[in-house]
């Protein structure tokens, strides 16, 4: 929690000295429209990311079950874990920083070199310097997603779009099929796990076809709210 309130302070100091601003650039005051952004994108990013468990148990026969550890207590602290994690990433990435790119570059090259920043960042998280496959897959994963969270920042003029997405596919990822690196979350895998053969195509859909469709849906939501608000500004 300190860590956050430090990079607010950061955030607020760094928009003072350059241009003499607050924090009001990143869109955080509530309203109706970015709090039903944030509860859609959470959502729709949660059913995307469990795509890939959802083929792993149709294809490679893996079995889930409902962790006999999880309360109320584990499920908060899950949910915590990911807020804090998912705001310091945007307030780094998409934060003061990528406001000021855009301002200096516009929107094309800001969104570029804050993907890339976000892509690199992952090897450092992920600590696979060792392994160059890895660290491409890893990197294209992390910058594809990263240009959807700064692009829907560059559209919205707001955080609570990139957060929404950001915690509802980490939350799924992490907590709720326990991926993350804070322990068992709200299912657990039944081990021993099956050894099971499957067809390259079936691999890369596991392997790819929730991020592809995180970028599709996302891509059509985008569009849509765009023509609507093209729209509304001929009325």
């Amino acid at each position: 929690m300190i860590g956050l309130l430090v990079q607010f302070l950061l955030s607020y100091i760094l928009i003072y000295w350059a241009e003499k601003g607050n924090l009001s650039v990143l869109g955080l005051k509530p309203n109706q429209s970015r709090i039903a952004d944030l509860l859609l994108y959470t959502c729709t990013a949660g059913c995307c990311s469990s795509v890939t468990f959802l083929l792993r148990m149709l294809y490679a026969n893996e079995s889930w079950m409902l962790n006999p550890a999880l309360d109320w207590q584990l499920f908060i602290n899950g949910a915590w874990y990911n807020i804090k994690s998912v705001l310091y990433e945007e307030l780094i990435f998409r934060g003061v920083i990528f406001y000021l790119l855009i301002k200096k570059w516009g929107g094309t090259k800001a969104i570029f070199i804050s993907a890339t920043a976000f892509g690199v960042y992952h090897w450092f998280t992920y600590e696979i310097f060792n392994d160059p496959v890895k660290m491409i897959w890893i990197f294209l994963i992390t910058f594809s997603a990263g240009v959807v969270y700064a692009l829907e920042y560059y559209r919205t003029k707001s955080l609570y779009a990139p957060i929404g997405m950001h915690f509802g596919w980490n939350f799924v990822q992490s907590f709720i099929f326990s991926g993350g690196n804070t322990g068992p979350g709200m299912l657990i895998e039944k081990l021993p796990a099956p050894q099971v053969q499957v067809s390259y195509f079936v691999y890369y859909s596991i392997t790819f076809l929730h991020l592809m469709l995180f970028i599709v849906v996302f891509a059509m939501i985008f569009y849509k709210k765009s023509r609507t608000q093209l729209k509304n500004s001929y009325k």
